[in-house]
């Protein structure tokens, strides 16, 4: 926790680093991508790892979006 009290978020959509929308589609789309590669090359492991990694940053930045402000 900061000294504020806020919790920090593991990926913040409302990061600066964020706003414009290809960048969000590239966060999640590439470790999808990466991750079929590695299926395809035979390591299910890794893969895996991957698509959780992919699939999460895409509910996080592009079903969810960033918090509209009030």
């Amino acid at each position: 926790m900061t000294q504020t009290g806020a919790r920090v978020k593991f990926l913040d959509p409302n990061h600066p680093m964020f706003r414009r929308p290809v960048t969000r589609w590239l966060t999640a789309l590439l470790p999808l991508a990466w991750g079929a590669v590695e299926f395809v090359l035979g390591n299910p492991g890794w893969g895996v790892l991957f698509v959780a990694a992919g699939g999460y940053a895409f509910w996080i930045l592009i079903v969810k979006g960033p918090d509209q402000p009030s």
